[in-house]
């Protein structure tokens, strides 16, 4: 019998997603391992792979569809020697559904009551409007970008209507009015208690007024950004602390690196040694690789470290399992990997779900400092700036010296500044001395 394909979960929080792109149409054949559509989840846009042999009979869900529940019927697949046409037909036990009751009759002998007298009630009569002036040959239309979308989808000519929005321009409103339905009540006006008067909302929204715009659709990677940053920035009492970290020895360390690893087609990031350095630290000091989960702390035996990545949706944070663990040079070439498959949206869950703490750098940017929002539940997360020639005081004489600003943002329920602090050094020895990352 005909196979419903359902909407898979490719992720253990997946609970709807985006059909992105049907790669298959009606009528094709596909076999176990073919891949039939791409859907967008809510860190990445992955691969939905077939199961089972058979013909696809019915697209159920339009590729594009947004909020595609978990589970539900997307496609239907007809097996080996079944009629694919007849899997498309409503099932046959289905009821039809029964026509609605008619209202019944009323009696004939049935006489209302006359209403009782009612008291005339006198009503102001409404101030004359002024006529408004015909719209000229040619003139140019004064109408909002929602007014004329609702208006081509109803098929209404603005030239018919008078705007009665600021300056005579056409608003949604005055659609309903040219439709026949009931316009838009005006805003209340609102009363000022210290001045006594009354004042109306009328400054326009932003969709309004004519300023050149598009209104692009926000992807679930970019819903998802936007929900948990704001989650945490209204949830987690930030702690920020920042420290100035010379880095000459490290650029010359990597230069000397680099030239040995030539042959291997390895070249390090100053990135791939902040990781490094981050994940020493974290296990240098424990108090900060944690994460508050409401009465209980956790404390990581390990350093994952998320890496902040940018894509064209938004932003991803591929992680480095255990690089406390690693060299340098492997936690180089597995950036390089877990970036690409990000920007190419084939991240898989475990490659960026979960990590111990975050690292964002914008020193390849030219920005010198900022403060990065902690990715819960995680305890920290660290942002780097650009490296920058600057005045530096070395073995008590100024010099020049290149120095870049980084700046650790702390979950204050779980870390206490001064374990922060204790963390900020050591990340600044480590990157300063480099070689005790090699050992």
């Amino acid at each position: 019998m005909p196979i419903e394909l359902k909407m898979p979960a490719l992720s253990p929080t997946m609970e709807e997603g985006t059909l992105a792109k049907w790669l298959v149409k009606e009528g094709d054949a596909v076999k176990s391992g073919d891949i039939l559509a791409e859907i967008e989840t809510d860190k990445a846009t992955m691969e939905f792979e077939a199961v089972d042999e058979g013909t696809i009979a019915r697209i159920l869900v339009a590729e594009g569809t947004d909020g595609v529940k978990v589970g539900a019927p997307i496609a239907i697949l007809a097996g080996e020697g079944e009629d694919a046409g007849a899997a498309t037909a409503p099932k046959a036990d289905t009821p039809a559904p029964a026509p609605p009751k008619a209202a019944p009759e009323p009696k004939a002998d049935v006489t209302p009551a006359a209403p009782p007298p009612q008291t005339p009630v006198e009503t102001p009569a409404a101030p004359p409007q002024p006529a408004a002036a015909p719209r000229a040959a040619g003139d140019r239309i004064k109408a909002s970008p929602l007014a004329r979308k609702l208006a081509h989808a109803q098929g209404i000519d603005l030239s018919t209507l008078q705007g009665s929005g600021p300056g005579g321009r056409i608003v949604r409103a005055d659609l309903g009015k040219a439709a026949g339905g009931v316009a838009a009540a005006p805003a209340p006006a609102t009363a000022d208690p210290q001045a006594g008067i009354s004042t109306h909302l009328v400054t326009p929204g932003p969709f309004e007024l004519e300023i050149p715009h598009e209104a692009v659709k926000l992807s679930n990677v970019r819903k998802t950004i936007a929900r948990r940053l704001t989650e945490s920035k209204q949830q987690v009492p930030h702690i920020y602390l920042t420290v100035d970290i010379q880095l000459d020895a490290l650029l010359k360390l990597r230069g000397e690196l680099n030239k040995g690893l030539e042959t291997r087609d390895i070249k390090l990031s100053v990135n791939d040694f902040m990781i490094k350095a981050l994940a020493l630290a974290l296990i240098e000091v424990p108090e900060c690789n944690v994460s508050f989960a409401g009465d209980q702390l956790v404390k990581y035996q390990r350093s994952d470290i998320s890496v902040a990545v940018s894509i064209p949706a938004g932003l991803i944070t591929p992680i480095v399992a255990s690089a406390e663990t690693k060299s340098i040079s492997a936690i180089s070439t597995e950036m390089k990997g877990l970036a690409e498959l990000a920007r190419d949206g084939k991240l898989q869950p475990p490659q960026y779900q979960g990590g111990t703490a975050s690292l964002s750098n914008m020193g390849m940017y030219g920005i010198k400092s900022f403060e990065a929002v902690i990715n819960p539940p995680q305890g920290m997360i660290m942002a780097i700036g650009a490296g920058e020639k600057r005045p530096y005081v070395i073995n008590d004489s100024l010099q020049i010296a290149t120095v870049m600003s980084a700046t650790g943002s702390f979950d204050h329920r779980a870390i206490d500044g001064a374990d922060g602090a204790r963390l900020m050094q050591a990340f600044k020895r480590l990157v300063e001395n480099p070689l005790g990352m090699l050992a």
